[in-house]
């Protein structure tokens, strides 16, 4: 059987598309509005063509791929954004809104989303509503599932809603999604007499008598500015016995979010800030070990569909 095949929007620097690669999905399309976060996928996928706004995509060009994936911006929906949260009225993740007339002309038979778990509650969780209502009206079967990183073999808590759906499918996607079998987890056990055991985030690791320290578990890594020094990367930080406090470098954040050291390594044009590029890239992806769970089973899923064929067939 020919690989499945995967359109990208909202692309970023290739959290998905690096994920199913590696789940053995091959990405044909991908679409991304920042021209660093372009250079970076350019690199990495130079054959494949990319389109830079979701709003001027012809749907007929897309190429025939089973998977979409969308992880549409989270800027409105986010907790972390102080004040009232625009939703999907927002200029930026109302353009789910335009991902949504994609699907509604070209009908894929997978499409899954991400975003931050404040999706959930914006304004009082009408805008998941209109997420749910929305996939349901173009003829798709839905789960979703907030997916945290951490269990999947990445130092970082990054929890992060997951939505799948299937078109003309009630049941797929909660296959996809939901696993029959129990994870074992990494839950660390309770201490002696009930005592609870201290958190991740307060284990230290490195060396104690040079340096550098870190917490075992890094909080979630936002999209941050290489020049800020304030609450963007007071929890994440590097320091030495000796008192030196600093924070973590492109490349710890790229492995901390879980991509390959020098990921983000791309060509800046004129006076970017090739730091605050390379922060806020990794800080809005996808991390690419969910992504890859993700691809597994959706192969699983049509290699069950495959057989389930073959045997009404004979």
């Amino acid at each position: 059987m020919r690989p499945l095949l995967h359109s990208s929007f909202f692309s970023g620097v290739g959290g998905f598309d690096l994920g199913f690669e590696r789940a053995g999905i091959e990405t044909v399309f991908l679409c991304e509005k920042k021209a660093f976060c372009r250079r970076v996928l350019n690199r990495h996928w130079p054959d494949v063509p990319t389109f830079e706004d979701v709003q001027d995509v012809d749907p007929n060009i897309i190429p025939d791929s089973e998977i979409w994936t969308a992880g549409f911006p989270c800027q409105d929906l986010s907790l972390a954004r102080m004040g009232p949260r625009a939703g999907l009225r927002g200029s930026q993740s109302g353009l789910f809104h335009e991902f949504a007339n994609l699907v509604r002309w070209r009908s894929p038979r997978i499409v899954v989303l991400e975003n931050v778990h404040g999706l959930l509650t914006s304004h009082r969780g009408r805008d998941f509503a209109i997420v749910l209502k929305t996939l349901d009206e173009l003829g798709y079967g839905v789960a979703w599932r907030v997916l945290n990183s951490q269990h999947f073999g990445v130092p970082q808590s990054r929890k992060r809603v997951y939505i799948v759906a299937v078109h003309r499918d009630g049941a797929g996607a909660g296959q996809i999604l939901f696993e029959p079998e129990c994870r074992s987890g990494d839950t660390a056990s309770s201490g002696k007499n009930g005592k609870k055991s201290s958190s991740l985030f307060q284990t230290i690791v490195g060396d104690f008598v040079e340096g550098p320290l870190v917490k075992s578990r890094a909080h979630c890594i936002y999209a941050e500015s290489a020049r800020h020094t304030g609450t963007d990367w007071s929890r994440n930080y590097v320091w030495y016995p000796k008192g030196r406090v600093r924070r973590f470098t492109p490349v710890e954040v790229e492995r901390v979010q879980g991509f390959p050291e020098g990921w983000t390594e791309a060509p800046v044009v004129g006076r970017e800030d090739a730091d605050s590029l390379r922060y806020h890239a990794v800080g809005n992806s996808v991390t690419p070990q969910v992504a890859e769970w993700l691809g597994q089973r959706i192969r699983m899923f049509f290699a069950g569909k495959a057989v389930q064929y073959l045997e009404a067939a004979e």
